[in-house]
């Protein structure tokens, strides 16, 4: 087992928790919902017994992104801006469009700012969508300059599911080098990352949260790793969460968190310098051509605060579970 002490505590609790893994995940049938994923000439759309969930879309800028992302009551939980014009929403960083992964420097060319000079990602094909008692959709994308060469390819892997009053989005993916070798830079400008809906931004001053899993707390969690991090505030009448959760098998577990309090919520295991405050370690990582890293992250959205909703033992339970495969 790793020497990390923060993995050791995973392990630990998640060997309990497993033993509880039926009763506390494993959620009978009758009280999930049917998840269904159509595909459209936009993308996948995932409804919850026939209401709105998420979109998965590949034709809104220059890569593919979840939105809207709808929570646990009915509302929003992302920003709208830029791919819609809603009254209120603050409009900086274009770029961070609700729910997306991409990375500011890959081979020394950024794929994290939109702009005619920036790389962009490319939806290639549907590898699988399906729904049920979850929904799963598989996707292959490149990674191209703005001339057009590929960098490298990825293969993404989302599950969309309910349970005990929670929705769940599992996203997995695969980064294989396939034109060459591939060097993710060590820059803060990354990796998965979530654009809060407007009224949960802790800057706005109404009740926005962010605590990471070892009690960090709003501007404190930014930079530091951590097994999850959860965002809170309130949405209409309610106080809902955005929990973004790392999986033990993923690439340099426990990931560092880009996560401000104006908004921006992101998981990137690859800002050293930035997250240290250090120009003596780096943390870009090089890829031998048809070598690959996978990325493994569960999104929960719930109700309350991240006491309310288990989020610590919700972890370990995911911890524990066998990680999906990713083609």
């Amino acid at each position: 087992m790793s020497g990390n002490p923060r993995v050791r505590r995973v392990f630990v609790l998640a060997f309990g928790l497993s033993l509880l893994g039926c009763a506390w995940w494993g959620t009978p049938a009758s009280v999930r919902g049917e998840i269904s994923a159509t595909r459209t000439e936009h993308g996948v759309t995932i409804t919850a017994d026939g209401k709105p969930f998420a979109e998965y879309r590949t034709d809104l800028g220059p890569k593919p992104i979840v939105w809207p992302v709808i929570g646990p009551t009915g509302q929003p939980v992302t920003r709208d801006y830029p791919m819609a014009d809603t009254p209120g929403e603050t409009r900086d960083h274009p770029h961070q469009r609700s729910l997306w992964f991409t990375h500011g420097n890959v081979n020394g060319l950024s794929f994290w700012e939109e702009a005619p000079e920036r790389g962009s990602i490319r939806h290639r094909e549907y590898v699988e969508v399906r729904g049920g008692q979850d929904a799963v959709v598989v996707t292959r994308n490149d990674w191209l300059t703005p001339e057009g060469n590929r960098v490298l390819s990825d293969t993404r892997r989302l599950r969309f599911a309910e349970s005990d009053g929670l929705r769940i989005l599992d996203f997995d993916i695969r980064l294989t080098a396939t034109s060459g070798p591939v060097v993710f830079g060590d820059t803060k400008e990354g990796t998965f990352g979530i654009r809060v809906a407007e009224s949960i931004r802790v800057d706005t001053k109404k009740g926005g949260e962010i605590v990471n899993s070892d009690g960090k707390r709003d501007a404190e969690a930014w930079g530091k790793r951590a097994a999850w991090v959860d965002y809170s505030g309130p949405v209409a009448d309610s106080v809902v969460g955005i929990a973004v959760l790392n999986h033990p098998t993923s690439f340099r577990f426990p990931t560092y968190w880009h996560v401000r309090t104006y908004g921006l919520f992101a998981a990137n295991p690859f800002g050293w310098h930035d997250f240290e405050g250090n120009r003596g370690v780096d943390g870009s990582y090089r890829l031998a051509e048809g070598d690959s890293i996978v990325l493994r992250y569960r999104v929960i959205l719930h109700r309350g605060r991240a006491d309310e909703a288990s989020i610590a033992e919700r972890f370990a339970q995911y911890a524990a579970e066998a990680p999906a495969e990713v083609p």
